[in-house]
């Protein structure tokens, strides 16, 4: 039979593991929850659910996980919002599974997947943007991955666009994904309650500022709040400046924009496209990039890895 892979996708509050053939297609997948505050207990997870996957076909493991990652040794080196510190995650799960494993950052393999399946197809240099709890992102230039001299590449996240701002979980202040991810969403949702309670979005949180989440600010914008509406377009402009800084460096075809704050689709998106093409540089003299949103949902990272590790460590083996 043809050969299979593994993909495991580890992130902050769950690991997602499938297991698919040479062309993507997922054949099997399980879910479990991150216990994100134990390293070991979290290897524990990711070992147990990768095996109650496992077929004779399997020729490697691939792993995303948040972080930066040193893609040569497989370590995960430091997680800016979650307690694990060089991490030998290659080197655990191999041992413990008996096959080749990579690891790799979970934008990066999601950036992967959507070059192979999703909306990066046909295209050769691709930005995907993750916006989530924090931001991530993945470089596809000439049609490869581009990890960096260390496996540290695209940590876009952590680019400071406002010095002294809020405070980072990688230590800095002002960080970008401070000010455009789900975290800014939730930060100003708020304040927003806590300044005016009776609001639409404040009554959504029943007068309560520490309830408030993303996915309700969401909510009430779509219920056509105006002050939920206000909040998801100033994240939505940051992220589109963010991003016309990116393209400015990278000159990409297309930018993909996934995580689970991209679930707010256009409320947040519209003020990022005009943002972007108000901020990126000479917008009449150059081909338009678009902003797209990502075609693979939350399975991205984990078929990703699963190619990934198929194209690197497994195939032929």
């Amino acid at each position: 039979m043809a050969d299979q892979a593994l993909g495991l996708d580890v992130g902050g509050t769950k690991i997602l593991a499938v297991r698919t053939d040479g062309e993507g297609t997922v054949l099997a997948r399980a879910q479990v929850p991150t216990p994100a505050e134990d390293a070991e207990a979290t290897l524990a997870a990711m070992v147990e659910v990768a095996r109650g996957l496992l077929s004779p076909e399997v020729r490697a493991v691939g792993v995303g996980a948040a972080g930066m990652v040193e893609h040569a040794t497989g370590t995960l080196r430091f997680a800016p919002n979650l307690a694990w510190r060089d991490l030998e995650i290659a080197r655990r799960m191999r041992a413990a599974l008996g096959l080749p494993c990579g690891l790799d950052n979970d934008a990066n393999v999601a950036a992967y997947g959507e070059l192979r399946l999703g909306a990066g197809r046909g295209r050769r240099h691709l930005l995907l943007v993750t916006v989530g709890t924090g931001i991530g992102g993945g470089i596809i230039a000439g049609g490869r991955l581009y990890r960096g001299a260390y496996g540290f590449a695209a940590e876009i996240g952590h680019i400071i666009v406002e010095p002294g701002g809020p405070l980072c979980g990688c230590g800095n202040r002002g960080c970008f994904e401070q000010v455009a991810s789900g975290a800014a969403i939730r930060r100003l949702g708020r304040e927003a309650v806590a300044a005016e309670p009776d609001s639409a979005l404040g009554r959504l949180a029943g007068g309560d500022a520490e309830a408030v989440t993303g996915e309700l600010v969401t909510r009430a914008a779509r219920e056509g709040d105006p002050t939920a509406l206000a909040i998801l377009a100033e994240v939505g402009r940051r992220l589109g400046e963010g991003i016309a800084g990116l393209v400015n460096v990278l000159d990409p075809e297309v930018v993909v924009v996934g995580g689970g704050a991209a679930g707010a689709g256009d409320l947040l998106l519209g003020p990022a496209r005009e943002a972007f093409a108000r901020a990126v540089e000479a917008p009449t003299h150059r081909p338009p990039v678009a902003l797209v949103p990502a075609e693979l949902g939350a399975e991205a990272g984990a078929i990703g890895a699963a190619l990934l590790a198929l194209e690197e460590l497994g195939a032929g083996s």
